[in-house]
């Protein structure tokens, strides 16, 4: 488990990183997400214990990271944005070489093949690594942190620069790893953090401003659920009936189809399920529903809202921070 208490750091008078606090539990994949500058990667660098905090700490399944650095510092494995390789090696003179930095307590031989094996870099273990596409020195990155098996994995924008492909395998990676380490994983990538994260932390200009599980982040912004709805019949009656639904907040006609057909969308009460509802006022009006989803604001939607500088009211208002 990986607790973070009133972390900050300060340049001068900048506050890089302003008193954050979060927990990760163990088996989590957290998704640190955030524009450029916003303090990602100075948060996991404190982590990880590369940078010391201005104040607040860091506590590694109970080991503070400034208090017992070098215990703690075991705990951890960490792949930065750019990999700490030494490109005129091979793969297995690399990771036998950072296994003794580590200084690492298992067997050599098996444990690098192990890994090596869990990254599929098993082929490319004899090629030097400047030889290596872009791709498999980063799996040779991921080999390097998984090394001594650290309860605690730090990722810090492990996909930039990869191409379609070599995403999906990372992704797919992250998301096995995450079923034995915790996993913090940081990207101003949506796509990534939304389909590999169990949960999304959002940080803008130094503060955590939202704090939820991946499915719940753009309802826990909003405040409201939406319903996305294509139905036939007259627009005034779709509207009245809907409208009559106890926990509909507002309804309104988002564009005309063809055939006496329109889209509609819904917003409502937060935690209730008007659908049942919805069915049955249509039914009684005699207009049938064609199509039903949830309309919720999409991740790059949320995004935007909660970067934005003139809108951080949903940490004042009851988010994480």
């Amino acid at each position: 488990m990986v607790e973070v208490k009133h972390l900050t750091k300060c340049y001068g008078d900048i506050k890089a990183v302003d008193d954050i606090s979060f927990t990760v539990e163990t088996g989590e994949v957290l998704g640190f997400l955030g524009p450029n500058g916003a303090g990602k990667s100075t948060t996991m660098n404190m982590i990880t214990g590369y940078i010391s905090s201005t104040s607040g700490t860091v506590t590694i399944d109970g080991s503070e990271i400034l208090d017992n650095p070098k215990e703690t510092k075991k705990k951890i494995g960490y792949l930065p944005e750019i990999p700490p390789l030494y490109v005129d090696m091979t793969v297995r003179k690399y990771l036998e070489f950072m296994f003794d930095l580590k200084k690492v307590k298992l067997p050599k031989k098996e444990h690098i093949e192990e890994v090596m094996r869990l990254v599929r870099i098993s082929e490319q273990s004899e090629r030097i690594i400047k030889n290596l596409s872009k791709g498999y020195r980063q799996r040779v990155g991921f080999a390097q942190a998984l090394l001594g098996n650290p309860p605690v994995l730090i990722l810090d924008e492990p996909t930039v620069g990869l191409d379609p492909k070599q995403i999906i395998e990372i992704r797919k990676l992250i998301k096995s790893l995450g079923k034995k380490h915790t996993v913090i994983f940081s990207s101003h990538v949506l796509s990534e953090i939304s389909a590999t994260c169990d949960r999304i932390i959002v940080i803008s200009n130094g503060k955590i401003v939202a704090d939820a599980k991946t499915e719940e982040l753009s309802t826990a912004v909003s405040g409201e659920e939406k319903l996305s709805l294509e139905i036939e019949g007259a627009s005034a009656d779709v509207i009245s009936a809907i409208k009559k639904i106890p926990a509909v907040i507002r309804a309104n006609k988002v564009k005309t189809m063809r055939d006496n057909t329109a889209k509609y969308l819904v917003e409502y009460e937060k935690g209730v399920d008007i659908r049942r509802d919805v069915f049955s006022a249509m039914a009684r009006i005699g207009c049938p529903i064609l199509n039903m989803q949830s309309g919720n604001e999409t991740l790059e939607d949320m995004f935007l809202k909660l970067t934005t500088s003139d809108q951080n009211n949903y940490r004042e208002n009851g988010g994480n921070s």
